[in-house]
């Protein structure tokens, strides 16, 4: 599914350079290198921002748990 939200969005950045190569707008960095590299920064970029948030995620859910699981043994102790 992410390859295909790349791909269309690199196919919307295409019909766009289209577009204004019909009206007459030119941007001298604005090609289709230019539009396939975008793409890949823009999916590398989602690529390390949904690591990143995995990687906290789990750290923080797994010292969350061994706190919660200290905090169990203490109350059995306890009764």
């Amino acid at each position: 599914m992410k390859k295909d939200i790349f791909t269309l969005l690199g196919g919307f950045l295409t019909a766009l350079l289209f577009f204004f190569g019909t009206i007459n707008v030119s941007f001298e960095w604005f090609t289709t290198e230019s539009i396939n590299a975008f793409v890949i920064v823009v999916s590398a970029f989602v690529a390390l921002a949904v690591n990143v948030y995995a990687v906290w995620k789990n750290t923080h859910f797994t010292q969350g748990l061994k706190s919660w699981m200290k905090k169990r043994e203490s109350k059995k102790r306890n009764k």
